[in-house]
């Protein structure tokens, strides 16, 4: 959520956002020329000089135009009674004047509080209902005395405008409709690009509902018919998918090389593999015969055999990786690091594992007092073994 910010101060990535415009832009209903709406339209369209590429991301609340002249009275009194109390020595108020102003204060921030959600109603959904054509916005007046934040989730839950769950069959739908498919397949990495940036796609929360629903399609059993395949690579010399999966449970990676399959290529490629790998191409066991000896000599047998030598397995004994992380997604990155890395190490019996984390930041106009203040006390705090700013 990013609240009364410049539009350059949105970031431009793949998560959902909640924009919550300024008082400097009201809006009225069905008002196509609102300040509202073209702040949310100029922030829909860049960050500061550049294109915006994330669009189908940002999701606008506004003021009502109204309410908003309501809700300037309101927080004037406030700021008035509450000058008033902070100044009372000065003022030389008496006992029954202190008191006056102290219950006014309170009185008209409690006001100020009832009048913001009142006030901030206005929800701006910017979509496409055909790909070649303009933007559309949605304007849904919201209710209710929840958290600005909450209420507008809820309702754009409820709406089918921010999608927080899905299944492989609804994806299979989208990659068909549009469609999304790039020949026989599209990669991973390329279909969150694209659910991030094109407004007449699905509006995500963010690509870990994206990665659900590509394990809910692999997984089901009728996939030929209603999902597609996962594959962890396409070989352009042999044509054909490497590491191809379906209808069993298998981890997603989001990288450069993953793809979608369609369910039909899937299928023939399947199916193909199983013809090759007949009995006879493979002969082996204490049974089979690989010589025959006549007359002091060996005669060769009529028939290839291919010997494998067994080689002296080698013990993998020690594990060790580095990665940077975006300091803006460390939560998020670090999660996913201890759930896809960590826990399967840990589950090794008698294993020991050690995380490091290193810090290093740049400050180009140096640490203020209270910076270095905070940082420093955390630091102690959370018991970190070094740390401390250094001159340049």
């Amino acid at each position: 959520m990013h609240a009364c910010v410049p539009s350059s101060d949105v970031p431009d990535e793949r998560e959902a956002r909640l924009v919550i415009l300024g008082p400097d832009y009201a809006h009225s209903g069905k008002d196509a020329g609102s300040t509202a709406r073209k702040e949310a339209t100029a922030t829909l369209e860049s960050r500061g000089s550049s294109p915006r590429n994330y669009k189908n991301t940002l999701i606008f609340l506004a003021a009502d135009a109204t309410r908003l002249r309501e809700l300037r009275q309101a927080v004037r009194q406030f700021l008035a009674w509450r000058s008033i109390w902070d100044q009372k020595e000065t003022l030389n108020l008496d006992q029954f004047q202190t008191k006056q102003a102290d219950t006014k204060r309170k009185s008209a921030d409690e006001t100020v509080e009832a009048r913001i959600p009142e006030t901030f109603q206005w929800l701006l959904v910017p979509g496409q209902s055909d790909p070649k054509g303009g933007i559309e916005w949605t304007e849904i007046r919201l209710q209710g005395r929840d958290s600005l934040a909450l209420r507008a989730v809820k309702k754009l839950k409820n709406e089918e405008l921010l999608i927080v769950q899905t299944g492989g069959t609804r994806l299979r739908h989208e990659l068909d409709r549009i469609p999304l498919w790039r020949g026989d397949h599209v990669g991973i990495k390329q279909l969150t690009e694209d659910m991030a940036r094109y407004l007449y796609l699905p509006r995500l929360r963010d690509e870990d509902v994206l990665l659900a629903a590509i394990r809910d399609g692999i997984e089901q059993s009728a996939w030929q018919l209603e999902t597609f395949a996962y594959a962890e690579s396409w070989d352009e010399t042999r044509h054909r998918y490497k590491g191809l999966r379906a209808g069993q449970s298998t981890r997603v990676l989001i990288d450069g090389q993953s793809v979608l399959v369609k369910s039909s290529v899937a299928a023939a490629q399947m199916e193909a593999d199983t013809q090759q790998a007949t009995p006879d191409a493979a002969i082996g066991g204490s049974d089979a015969v690989l010589a025959e000896k006549t007359g002091g000599g060996l005669t060769k047998p009529d028939f290839d055999v291919a010997v494998e030598i067994s080689q002296p397995v080698t013990q993998l004994r020690r594990f060790h990786a580095s990665v940077t992380i975006d300091p803006l997604r460390l939560g998020r990155d670090a999660s996913q690091i201890a759930e896809e890395i960590v826990q399967h190490l840990t589950r090794v019996l008698g294993t020991q594992v050690e995380i490091t984390l290193e810090i290093q930041a740049e400050l180009p106009e140096g640490a203020s007092e209270k910076l270095v203040r905070d940082v420093t006390e955390n630091c102690r705090t959370l018991r970190f073994k070094s740390y401390g700013f250094e001159d340049a």
